[in-house]
C-alpha cells in the first residue's frame, strides 16, 4: 500500500476522532440532567441491596460484560464493590428468574426495539426494577442512537456507564458525609467533608459530567494529532497480515478483556457495509483461563492459548491500561517469538510494554544465525580471548548481526591479539556493521551499548 494511502487513512482517522467530540458534547448536554437523577436513584437502590443486571444483544453483549466488571471490581482502590451481573447470551431466560424489585437493569442493543431486549426490559419493569434501554423505548430511561456510526454510539454508551459508576459513588459520598472521594476528587471537587443540599449536588454533578466530557474530548483531540499516523500505519500492517491469511488474536484483563472481546466481535460481525475480518479473543475463553491459571499460573493464561492458536501471519493485540500486566507481556513475548505482528494498546505512559526488552542467549557461536526467535535485532558478542578468526570461521553469525560487541578489551595488554585484523575480518563478512569495544570490568563501552539499545527500542516501539 502506498505512502499516499497511509496518509489518507491518517487524515480520515484524525477527522473521525475529532468528529466524535461534537457527538459526545451534544449527548451529555442533553442527557446530564437525566443521568444525574438516575444515578441518585441507583445509589438508593444499591444501599437497599439492589443489584445491577446487564445484558446485550449481538455486538452489544460486550458492553454488559464491561458494566459487570466496572461495578464489581472498581478501578479506584478503596471504592466499594457493587453487585453487578452480566446475564450472558441467554438473558431472556435468566432475567425473569433472577430479577428482584430493587434491582437495576441495563439492556444493550444497536437496533432500536430489538425484540428480545425490549421483552426482557418489559419483564424487569413489571417486577419493579429500574430499567435503562440503550437503545430503545422500553425502559425507565430510554436512549436513542446518538450517531449514525454504530462504533461511535458504542463509545458514547461506554462513557455513559462509566459515568453511572462514578456518579453513584459520588452520591454514596454525599450520604456518608466525611469520606474522601479519593482518586475521583479531580472529577468532583465540590464533594468535601460537609454535606450539601441534594439539589445542589445534582446540579454540580451535571456540571462535572460536562467537565469530564470536555477532558475526554481534549485527550481525543491530542490523540488525533499524535496517533493518527501510527494508527494508519498499523491498519496497513494488519491488512497485509490478513491478506496473507492471518487473524487477530486479542487479549486483556478486566475491562480490557471486554475490549478484546469487543474488538473480536466487531471484526467478525461488523456493522452493515463493512467486511468481516477473522479475529478471536482468548480473553473470552473462561474455561481455558481458569484451567491455565489453576495449573500453571495467571501469567500464562494468554501465552498458553496463543501457543495453541497462533500462526506466523497472525496479529497479537494486547490491551492493558497500565502496560504492566505480566500476562499481557508474556503473551506478547511469545507472539514475537512466533513471528506475529504485535500490537500494544496502553494507557498512561505505556508502562513496561513500551520498555520491553528481551535479551535471549541462543547458545554459543555454533548456533544457527537464521533461527528466528522473534527478535528485532541480532547482536553478536565476541571476546578478545577467543582469537581473531571467528568472523571467518562463523561467517553466518557475523553476517546476520546488526551489532558486534567486542568484549574483554581490558585484557588486550595481556594477550597476543590483533584487533585491527579482527575488524578487517568483520568488515569482510558484514561491511559497515556497527561495532562497540566493551569491558564489563572497566565499564568502557557500556554507555554506548545502552544508547544503541535505547535507539533500537525507539525504532521498533510505536505505542497506541
Amino acid at each position: 500500500m502506498t505512502t499516499q494511502t497511509t496518509h489518507a487513512l491518517a487524515a480520515r482517522s484524525r477527522e473521525e476522532l475529532l468528529r466524535r467530540n461534537t457527538v459526545f458534547t451534544q449527548f451529555l448536554d442533553a442527557e446530564s440532567p437525566r443521568l444525574a437523577m438516575a444515578c441518585h436513584e441507583m445509589s438508593r437502590r444499591f444501599l437497599a441491596d439492589g443489584r445491577l443486571l446487564a445484558f446485550g444483544s449481538g455486538a452489544a453483549a460486550t458492553d454488559a460484560q464491561h458494566v459487570s466488571v466496572e461495578f464489581v471490581h472498581p478501578v479506584i482502590v478503596g471504592k466499594r464493590a457493587l453487585p453487578a451481573l452480566d446475564l450472558g447470551p441467554d438473558f431472556a431466560a435468566r432475567l425473569p428468574v433472577l430479577v428482584r424489585p430493587l434491582d437495576m437493569v441495563l439492556g444493550f442493543s444497536f437496533a432500536a426495539g430489538e425484540p428480545a431486549v425490549a421483552r426482557t426490559l418489559r419483564v424487569a419493569q413489571e417486577r419493579g426494577a429500574l430499567t435503562f434501554a440503550l437503545v430503545g423505548e422500553q425502559g425507565d430511561y430510554p436512549f436513542a442512537l446518538p450517531d449514525h456510526d454504530l462504533f461511535v454510539c458504542q463509545e458514547v454508551f461506554e462513557l455513559l456507564y462509566h459515568m453511572l459508576w462514578e456518579t453513584v459513588h459520588v452520591y454514596f459520598e454525599h450520604r456518608e458525609q466525611g469520606h474522601d472521594v479519593g482518586a475521583s476528587s479531580f472529577l468532583y471537587p465540590f464533594l468535601g467533608r460537609q454535606q450539601q443540599p441534594l439539589e445542589q449536588v445534582m446540579e454540580e454533578v451535571q456540571g462535572s459530567m460536562r467537565q469530564k466530557v470536555a477532558e475526554v474530548n481534549r485527550m481525543r483531540a491530542a490523540a488525533a494529532e499524535s496517533e493518527a499516523e501510527p494508527m494508519a500505519m498499523l491498519a496497513v500492517a494488519i491488512g497485509e497480515r490478513v491478506a496473507r491469511g492471518g487473524k487477530l488474536i486479542a487479549f486483556g484483563n478486566g475491562g480490557s478483556a471486554t475490549d478484546a472481546n469487543d474488538l473480536a466481535i466487531d471484526c467478525v460481525d461488523p456493522p452493515p457495509g463493512l467486511t468481516p475480518i477473522p479475529a478471536i479473543s482468548v480473553a473470552a475463553e473462561s474455561a481455558n483461563i481458569t484451567a491455565i491459571a489453576n495449573d500453571i499460573g495467571a501469567e500464562a493464561i494468554f501465552a498458553r492459548q496463543l501457543i495453541a492458536h497462533a500462526q506466523p501471519a497472525d496479529v497479537a493485540i494486547g490491551i492493558s491500561t497500565s502496560g504492566n500486566s505480566a500476562n499481557i507481556l508474556a503473551a506478547l513475548i511469545e507472539a514475537r517469538k512466533r513471528g506475529l505482528l504485535t500490537v500494544g494498546i496502553v494507557g498512561y505512559d505505556g508502562g513496561k510494554m513500551t520498555q520491553l526488552l528481551i535479551i535471549e542467549n541462543v547458545g554459543n557461536l555454533i548456533c544457527p544465525a537464521d533461527f528466528k526467535v522473534g527478535e528485532d535485532s541480532k547482536v553478536i558478542v565476541t571476546s578478545v580471548t577467543e582469537g581473531e578468526d571467528k568472523p571467518l570461521k562463523y561467517p553466518l553469525m557475523f553476517r546476520a548481526a546488526d551489532l558486534v560487541l567486542i568484549n574483554k578489551i581490558d585484557l588486550l595488554a595481556h594477550l597476543d591479539f590483533d584487533l585491527p585484523q579482527l575488524l578487517r575480518q568483520i568488515d569482510a563478512v558484514n561491511p559497515g556493521v556497527p561495532r562497540i569495544l566493551i569491558s564489563a570490568r572497566t565499564g568502557e563501552g557500556i554507555e554506548e551499548w545502552c544508547s544503541w539499545l535505547i535507539a533500537q527500542r525507539s525504532r521498533v516501539a510505536q505505542p497506541l
